[in-house]
C-alpha cells in the first residue's frame, strides 16, 4: 500500500515536538553523565539532576504547546526508567551489599512494566489513570502531582547523594548512612528528608505491581469465560 504523501511529514512533526526534543536533550544529558561518573561526581551529579529536572519540563511544554503524544509518554518513561536503572547500578558497584541496589532496580522496571501493560489492556490513555483504585495511597500518589514529584525527587537526591558520599569500592550502605545521619551538615539534611519520601515510593512500587499483575490475571479469567 502507498504511503500518503504527508506521512513522512506528519512523523516528523511528532517527532519534532517540543516535549520531545526535551527528552531528545535528557537522553544526551544522561549519556554524558555517566560518562564522567567516575572521574567527576559534581558534574555527574549536576547533569543527572538537571535532566530528571527536564522531566518536568517536557510534561509542561506537552500541556502548554498542545502537543501530548504517545511517543512523548513512552520516551519519557523509557528514560527515567533507564537513567534511574544506571545509577542503582553504579551504585550497586561502589556498596555493599550490592544486591539492596539491584533488587530496588528489578522492583522499579518490574512495577512500571506491568503498570504500562496493564493501561494497555483497560485501554486508558494514561498509566496515571488510578482513579478506580481502591488503594488511597496509590491514589493519592498519582492524583497530587506535589506529592507524587516530593517522592520522586526524593528517591533522585537519595541516590545522588550516597553516590556522592561513597569512596571506596567496599563501603557498606548501613554504616555509611549511620555515620552522616549523626552529622549536622547538608548531606545529613538531605538524607533525613529524602529518605521518607524514598520509602513512600518503594511501597507504591510494590502496591502498583500487585495491583498491575491483578489486572493482567483478571483479563486472563475474562479470556477464559469467553471462550
Amino acid at each position: 500500500m502507498a504511503k500518503k504523501p504527508g506521512s513522512r511529514l506528519n512523523k516528523l512533526s511528532v517527532y519534532l515536538y517540543i516535549p520531545n526534543i526535551i527528552g531528545y536533550i535528557r537522553v544526551l544529558l544522561n549519556c554524558t553523565a555517566f560518562y564522567l561518573c567516575f572521574t567527576n561526581k559534581i558534574l555527574f551529579s549536576i547533569l543527572y539532576f538537571f535532566s530528571f529536572v527536564c522531566d518536568a519540563v517536557d510534561g509542561w511544554a506537552a500541556r502548554k504547546f498542545n502537543q501530548v503524544s504517545t511517543f512523548g509518554a513512552v520516551l519519557d518513561m523509557v528514560t527515567d526508567r533507564i537513567s534511574t536503572a544506571c545509577l542503582l547500578v553504579v551504585l550497586s558497584q561502589v556498596y555493599r551489599p550490592g544486591l539492596i541496589f539491584l533488587s530496588l532496580l528489578a522492583l522499579d522496571i518490574a512495577s512500571h512494566w506491568l503498570q504500562m501493560y496493564s493501561t494497555f489492556l483497560l485501554g486508558k490513555a494514561s498509566h496515571k489513570d488510578v482513579k478506580d483504585s481502591t488503594n488511597w495511597l496509590f491514589k493519592a500518589y498519582y492524583g497530587n502531582r506535589i506529592f507524587m514529584a516530593y517522592c520522586c525527587v526524593s528517591c533522585e537526591v537519595l541516590y545522588l547523594i550516597m553516590f556522592y558520599l561513597a569512596e571506596k569500592q567496599t563501603d557498606k550502605l548501613v554504616d555509611v548512612l549511620k555515620i552522616n545521619l549523626q552529622k549536622i551538615s547538608i548531606h545529613s539534611f538531605l538524607i533525613a528528608t529524602s529518605l521518607f519520601g524514598w520509602a513512600i515510593k518503594q511501597v507504591i512500587n510494590i502496591i502498583q505491581m500487585k495491583t498491575a499483575a491483578d489486572v493482567c490475571v483478571l483479563h486472563d479469567i475474562d479470556k477464559k469465560h469467553k471462550q
